[in-house]
């Protein structure tokens, strides 16, 4: 039976006596749903998994998304994605950075992610073999919490537009490697409009759904008012009490709840510390229907 060993922060378990390389029992996959509610972050330690048993353990949880960027895919497995600054016979083996500013992946989809899946194979170290290129959470559930409550009023019902070329020009400008995105990149992924507040499917709770990577502005607001109100959101939803950040060790898989944290990478380390991590992204359609029964 599988144990969750609750961090002492406001994000954050680990997950232990279970191997995610073998089947999921059903007891266990309702127990890792009611644990993401609570804890948003939980990190699975000493896993042995492969591609394929990254896709079917992700699977559990919901349909696989398959990135839109088309790159560091495993060919014959779409909905893996490779992570990596490694470069062999001069291409890379995967995509190159992570996103380095606050967001929530597939924020700018109609159908928006659940679950992000990742498993460490090589973590970056620095001379004393202390881990690098960590990965920092903000609790959403907490920054509700937090807000003042004529903010909340204000921000009933309110929806903001999302767009993936907002994180993807600001990561190039802030060093990124990325190609800019092409004409059909952008075709494939619209602006779309997303509740600010938004009910939490397991918890039943309130979370902010808003993030500095992809919210451009509040939709019909003043331009003025739009701005401000981001501003205030974007800074307090970052504050320290709400933070947790996971410093990885290979054979790590870590699931985090997209839609109740943001997140973003620590890139603390250069070309020559070498990290390589495969990812899954699961949607969030099956949760937003299966999530208010869990704790029946």
């Amino acid at each position: 039976m599988l144990q969750v060993v609750p961090g002492d922060g406001v994000l954050g378990a680990r997950v232990l006596d279970i191997d995610l390389a073998e089947p999921l029992a059903e007891a266990d996959r309702r127990a890792i749903l009611l644990a993401i509610g609570r804890h948003g972050v939980l990190c699975f330690p000493a896993q042995k998994l492969g591609p394929a048993e990254l896709r079917d353990f992700s699977a559990n949880f919901g349909s696989l998304e398959l990135n839109v960027a088309r790159e560091g895919f495993y060919t014959d497995m779409p909905e893996v994605m490779t992570l990596s600054n490694i470069v062999r016979d001069g291409k890379p083996i995967g995509f190159p950075d992570a996103g380095m500013d606050w967001h929530a992946d597939l924020s700018y989809s109609k159908t928006v992610a659940f679950v992000n899946v990742l498993y460490a194979i090589r973590v970056p170290r620095d001379d004393a073999g202390r881990p690098l290129g960590g990965t920092t959470f903000a609790s959403m559930h907490a920054a509700f919490e937090g807000l003042p409550a004529e903010v909340k009023r204000q921000l009933e019902g309110a929806t903001a537009t999302h767009d993936y070329a907002l994180l993807w020009e600001k990561s190039r400008r802030m060093g990124s490697k990325r190609a800019p995105l092409t004409a059909k990149m952008r075709a494939e992924k619209p602006p779309v409009s997303q509740p600010i507040l938004l009910t939490h499917p397991i918890t039943g709770r309130k979370v902010i759904y808003a993030n500095p990577g992809y919210a451009a502005r509040i939709d019909g607001w003043p331009e003025a008012e739009s701005r401000e109100m981001l501003d205030f959101l974007f800074q307090h939803q970052t504050r320290p009490e709400y933070i947790h950040t996971h410093h990885w060790t290979e054979g790590d898989l870590l699931l985090w709840d997209n839609l109740g944290t943001i997140h973003k990478a620590i890139g603390d380390y250069g070309a020559d510390r070498h990290r390589h991590i495969i990812r899954c992204q699961v949607g969030a359609a099956r949760i937003f229907e299966e999530g208010p029964g869990l704790a029946a």
